[in-house]
């Protein structure tokens, strides 16, 4: 009999329909907690914050109760008050504080899928609940040692009988699970104590589909050069601000190393079993398109066994490039290096050529513009667009150079090699690490930590290349430009507030 292939196997099942986000109003026990990132403006009026930046004006009244929230008051169930936080929560400008969560351990079926880390699974299943866990062998090179470790611990075990890939592993658990709640966790993890109940909290939302962990080199003194960079700049760790995961957001995705999901909102065939590499990417967007809520929850940690010498190192970073161009085909414009306005791409253009006073210019006919749309919904319009456009124009501008300087980094290392495009490669190269190094150092001198930086751009752009050869498409590449940003208005929350007709006016201002 053949083996199966990941072909044979399809692509997953749809996701689930996720709860009408208008008629799930936030639980009434939650709290709320303003994001480090929302600011208000007009003694509270208006509220600015969420990625991307949005502007929500509301009322006296709903500004009253915010501000009886952040003071620790729960939601509450008078009438209007869960619509208005959830509202508030959906934005991204404020995070909920869910409190004692309904779940517990018993609620949870961990399914682990390993190939040939025999040590890392007994040390794993030595920190979990292993009577409801299901280890699946993707084909390891000694499937009967997994298998004594697994039923040592009381797991449950699934021989693939062929290497399938991570994602096929993972759906093969999935289909033994009956618990209300499934955990994806690799091999190479180990989770800190009382790392669950913040992540199990936040599923007292009927809209949260899945929430992940932050992840950490497992190593808190590392010693190689290679693993203290990796300990500042993993791709694994989404950082110490918990947010929303969508998109093109401040948070785009959450790697599946280890993922907390709700199982009704979930196939059979979660992953997508065509793909090898960024399969949690898309599963977190697939979730997201169906309307469902992905967190990101910090204050869970899970260490990771990351690598400590280059080679592999830069092996895994090249792998995830190559990521890029399938799920950017699934995903049209979630892909790309840099994600701006025309306004702000052609101040960066007129400045790069130095002409600065045209970069003015159309900075300040930006401001204007934007100040024409924001009458109306802030008391000092110009002020207010001068801080987003200006100051995002100019705080932005690295962040940019970063996202297409490691998308472009093949070409920036060949632009090395003539006299004339030299200085401006160098530059492109060198800016974002050493901008950086200020930033975050990990241990590192300027030196070891530019060079790795350099590197690991380098190896993931090539990777990125390599994927748009083989799918054929050039969509990781190609900046995304916004000509025109789209305004709307919610409905007014006056009848479910009682309060002025005004309550609850928005704008992107993306």
């Amino acid at each position: 009999m053949n083996s199966p292939s990941r072909e044979d196997a399809g692509p997953p099942a749809p996701i689930g329909a996720a709860p009408d986000r208008t008629s799930t109003p936030l639980p009434p026990t939650f709290g709320l907690t303003a994001d480090a990132e929302t600011t208000t403006l007009d003694g509270g009026r208006v509220i600015m914050g969420g990625s991307p930046l949005r502007l929500l004006r509301v009322s006296a009244r709903a500004s009253a109760v915010i501000n009886r929230w952040q003071g620790g008051a729960p939601v509450g169930d008078r009438k209007g008050l869960p619509v208005l936080a959830r509202r508030l929560v959906s934005a991204g400008v404020f995070l909920p504080r869910p409190g004692h969560p309904e779940f517990g351990q018993e609620d949870i079926t961990t399914v682990i899928p390993i190939r040939d880390r025999p040590d890392q699974l007994r040390r794993l299943l030595s920190t979990l609940d292993a009577t409801r866990c299901v280890v699946v062998d993707d084909a390891s090179s000694d499937p009967e040692r997994t298998r004594a470790i697994a039923e040592q611990a009381g797991a449950t075990m699934i021989a693939l009988p062929a290497n399938l890939g991570p994602s096929a592993a993972r759906n093969a658990g999935l289909a033994q699970v009956d618990t209300p709640l499934v955990l994806f966790i690799d091999s190479d993890c180990v989770p800190d104590e009382g790392w669950l109940e913040p992540l199990l909290a936040h599923f007292n939302d009927p809209m949260m589909a899945a929430v992940a962990p932050r992840i950490v080199p497992l190593v808190a003194v590392p010693s190689s050069s290679v693993a203290r960079y990796e300990a500042v700049r993993s791709s694994l760790d989404r950082g110490r601000m918990p947010g929303l995961v969508r998109p093109m957001s401040r948070i785009p995705y959450v790697p599946s190393a280890a993922l907390l999901v709700r199982r009704a909102a979930v196939p059979d065939a979660l992953f997508d079993p065509r793909l090898r590499g960024g399969e949690d990417v898309d599963l977190v967007w697939r979730l997201v398109q169906a309307g469902w809520d992905v967190r990101y929850e910090p204050q869970a940690m899970v260490r990771h066994d990351g690598a400590r010498t280059l080679g592999p190192w830069l092996g895994r970073r090249a792998f995830y490039g190559t990521t890029a161009a399938p799920l950017a085909r699934r995903h049209p414009g979630s892909l790309a290096p840099l994600h701006t306005s025309a306004w702000t791409g052609a101040v960066w253009v007129l400045a790069a050529a130095r002409k600065p006073l045209l970069a003015a210019g159309v900075l300040a006919t930006s401001v204007f513009v934007l100040a024409k749309r924001l009458d109306g919904l802030v008391d000092e319009p110009v002020k207010v667009a001068g801080r987003i456009a200006g100051g995002g124009t100019v705080r932005s501008a690295l962040p940019a150079l970063s996202g297409l300087t490691r998308a472009w980094s093949p070409a920036l290392l060949l632009g090395l090699c003539w006299r004339r495009t030299r200085p401006a490669a160098a530059l492109a190269l060198l800016g974002p690490a050493t901008s950086d190094w200020v930033a975050e150092r990990g241990g590192l001198d300027p030196f070891r930590y530019a060079a790795l930086h350099v590197a690991d751009d380098v190896a993931y752009g090539s990777g990125v290349w390599l994927g748009c050869f083989r799918a054929r498409t050039l969509a990781p590449l190609l900046p995304r430009v916004e000509f025109r940003a789209r305004m709307w208005s919610t409905p007014s929350l006056r009848t479910q507030l009682g309060g002025p007709k005004e309550a609850a006016r928005s704008t992107p201002v993306r």
